[in-house]
């Protein structure tokens, strides 16, 4: 597991890295927000723990930043000082998964980080996400960007196959199997639908992701070639 720790607080820092190393976690650290945000975006994490108060750019930000601009999904362990409900409000709708007061004991760092990758591998959110579209299967919300998309059931029985499997192929077939089982209506009916849904996730919106993949089926990507 690799973790990322961004914390200004030296000694907190070096805290943190040796007892996350000495527990076999590969660790990298940041001590400003900039420097973290960057190495978030450039690298593959697992987790990341955030400390909110950082010079150059508040945790806040850098997570506000890495969700809506970055859209990463990166589970984020929020550390700060601050202690009232309207603060640990303020991490959660930045977009934290988790929030830990300051003093804290390591050992139950360690546990909430545990805990919030467990969640994370288990798809407790149930969040599907291609490029800057989210689907969350909890909510059946689905959202591009920050705009809320109005889909119907069948079309997120669509969208659901096609995200689950980008930036693959799906054939025909097993797009037809998996919402009609051997009863298909007739030989238009995927296309009619994938037009829909065409209609709903791509025309307003600059960039495509839904492609059709002549003579295979169709795939939701970034971009044709993606793989």
């Amino acid at each position: 597991m690799k973790i990322l720790v961004i914390e200004d607080n030296k000694d907190i820092l070096i805290n943190i890295v040796d007892y996350l190393s000495i527990k076999g976690y590969d660790v990298d650290c940041a001590q400003n927000g900039v420097a973290g945000f960057n190495l978030a975006t450039q690298n593959t994490y697992d987790l990341i723990v955030l400390d909110i108060m950082l010079p150059g750019m508040d945790g806040l930000e850098v997570c506000n930043m890495l969700r809506q601009e970055a859209r990463k999904n990166i589970p984020i362990i929020m550390l700060t000082a601050r202690d009232s409900i309207d603060d640990r409000i303020t991490g959660f709708k930045a977009g934290a998964d988790d929030y830990l007061i300051k003093p804290f004991a390591l050992v139950e760092l360690v546990a909430r980080i545990e805990a919030v990758i467990r969640r994370s591998q288990g798809h407790g959110s149930n969040l599907l996400q291609v490029s800057n579209l989210v689907y969350n299967m909890d909510t059946y919300v689905v959202q591009r960007g920050e705009i809320t998309l109005k889909l119907t059931p069948l079309s997120l029985k669509l969208l659901e196959i096609l995200m689950k499997r980008s930036p693959n192929v799906v054939p025909r077939e097993v797009l037809e199997q998996q919402v009609w089982g051997d009863e298909i209506p007739d030989t238009d009916i995927l296309r009619s639908h994938i037009h829909q849904l065409r209609q709903i996730i791509d025309k307003p919106f600059d960039k495509p992701l839904l492609h059709t993949v002549p003579k295979l089926g169709y795939k939701l990507a970034d971009s044709l070639d993606a793989s």
